[in-house]
């Protein structure tokens, strides 16, 4: 009986998935970072997974530019960002990957250069699926 649970319970979590491949998150917050590639300026995009979906919480970046949300709720910091508070649904994120502007995932125990797991422009899928405990179990996990 418990070896057939590990097939029938399903948890939620965040898959991501490529072409070659695919691997879960451990955590339920992440934040995705690249290269601006106009302003050539570093911006953060944090996620969170609540439920069954995935949030996007806040973004940080250097100057407002092409892209630069203009209405959203600044949140004071003096680290040299400008930090704003998004608090945006997203059903999934499709992130086409690039060397150019180094797309990185971080979570809060590592770090992964995305651009390294495919070629330049192919996309990269962010989603929350319910996996089950065997498919989490024997599946790559990142933390």
């Amino acid at each position: 009986m418990l070896l057939l649970s590990l097939f029938f319970i399903r948890i939620p979590t965040i898959q991501l998935s490529y072409m070659d491949g695919s691997f879960y998150l451990i955590d339920n917050t992440f934040e995705l970072g690249w290269i601006h590639s106009v302003e050539k300026e570093p911006w953060f995009e944090t996620y969170e997974r609540k439920g069954l979906s995935l949030y996007l919480t806040t973004t940080r970046f250097k100057t407002f530019g092409a892209g630069a949300p203009s209405s959203k709720n600044i949140i004071e910091a003096e680290d040299g960002f400008i930090h704003m508070v998004i608090d945006e649904k997203m059903d999934e994120i499709r992130l086409a990957v690039s060397g150019n502007v180094q797309t990185t995932l971080y979570t809060k125990n590592s770090e992964i250069p995305l651009y390294e797991l495919v070629d330049d422009y192919d996309t990269i899928v962010l989603q929350v699926v319910k996996a089950s405990l065997w498919n989490l179990l024997r599946g790559e996990k990142i933390d």
